[in-house]
């Protein structure tokens, strides 16, 4: 199974991608495809449109706020339930109103509140007048800019690992791929997991560990690098 982030991971380099894609064509097992992006959900639907990409088994938009399935990717309700219960995005809007620096993104959703920063400062800010007004929520700050408030025990990480629990492939032959900070949570739970030549500065800063791969090769490359380094059988 390769648990993937879309824009500057599995997609990126045209060549790269197909290169990969072929070379899962050609084994004699199936690898599961699931797409762990930032984006919201029509926008992951348009990208895969756009690069021609295979329908995924599983789809998990908004940075793990939201997890879709099935043939025609349908809402996991029981996901989106277990999220809601303490999750507040008005009083994330109140807070974020009174951080001078932070700027909201216009997003068609309401499950996780979104903001563009290119200063850690403001995002500290942000973070410590949350945790003072004891709002539950997890705060994950990506690509020098963007400022994601989640649900507590939402994020790429836990959403997959709900995954694994719920469909029962914790034994799966795995490979966790990722480019930037908002994949920490997912690159870091243990399971084999590759961060692509073409990274960002916050994830080229992760300590070493012997499960997380750090390829040479950019985008898709780096995956299909990283796939013949843990699963060469």
């Amino acid at each position: 199974m390769l648990a993937t982030d879309l824009d500057g991971t599995l997609v990126g380099d045209k060549g790269n991608l197909k290169a990969l894609l072929d070379f899962y064509d050609s084994q004699t097992y199936k690898v599961s495809l699931v797409y762990i992006t930032g984006r919201y959900y029509e926008s992951a639907l348009s990208l895969i449109k756009e690069e021609n990409l295979p329908v995924p088994h599983v789809l998990v938009t908004d940075v793990g706020t939201g997890i879709y399935t099935g043939q025609s990717l349908e809402a996991d309700l029981e996901w989106a339930e277990q999220l809601k219960e303490r999750w507040k995005p008005e009083k994330v809007e109140e807070i974020a109103k009174r951080i001078t620096g932070l700027t909201p993104q216009d997003l068609p959703l309401t499950n996780r509140c979104s903001y563009i920063t290119s200063d850690s400062a403001v995002v500290e800010a942000f973070r410590s007048a949350l945790n003072r007004a004891e709002i539950p929520h997890k705060l994950v700050y990506s690509g020098g800019r963007d400022v994601d408030v989640l649900p507590p025990g939402s994020g790429k990480g836990q959403a997959l690992q709900y995954i694994l629990d719920k469909y029962q492939l914790a034994e799966s032959k795995l490979l966790v791929a990722g480019d930037s900070g908002n994949d920490v949570e997912m690159l870091t739970m243990g399971f084999p997991s590759v961060i692509v030549g073409n990274a960002q500065p916050e994830l080229l800063a992760q300590a070493e560990h012997p499960f997380i791969y750090r390829a040479k090769e950019k985008y898709a490359g780096g995956i299909l690098e990283a796939w013949n380094h843990f699963h060469t059988d």
